[in-house]
């Protein structure tokens, strides 16, 4: 086969799968209305919603968030960015249920600093336990 002909049945074959593609102007075979993704479908394809963490607090969420931590203990909101990651990625323990949920808090917000006793894991889980909820 040469090229030429090559040419027209590529040609051909790209015509013909367009035309098979293409809308009709007729309205009865229109979807009524355009389906919208819902909430749930949403939460579904972002990985960080699966994985039970929540999106980044702002405004009065922040400080809020940032408030309840400082009661339990300062120094865990000396990093305030930290204290919001850290806080993020505990809503996964909680969020899954994991039966170590306390023991990853106080391994997590444990920084140099400060040791974060069993107590205060317990309290800090608690203070974060509603905004896990927003996962």
């Amino acid at each position: 086969m040469n090229r030429a002909t090559m040419t027209t049945l590529a040609a051909l074959a790209l015509a013909a799968t367009l035309t098979a593609c293409s809308s009709s102007d007729d309205s009865s075979t229109k979807p009524a209305k355009t389906p919208t993704p819902s909430a749930t479908a949403s939460k579904a394809s972002d990985p960080l919603a699966v994985a039970g963490i929540p999106a980044v607090p702002t405004g009065q969420a922040r400080t809020d968030l940032l408030a309840a931590l400082r009661k339990v203990n300062a120094a865990l909101v000396a990093d305030p960015d930290k204290a919001i990651d850290n806080t993020r990625n505990q809503c996964s323990a909680i969020n899954g249920k994991s039966p170590k949920a306390d023991d990853v808090a106080q391994a997590r917000f444990s920084n140099s600093t400060h040791t974060v006793s069993a107590a205060e894991a317990k309290q800090i889980n608690a203070a974060i336990s509603a905004y896990c909820k927003t996962a």
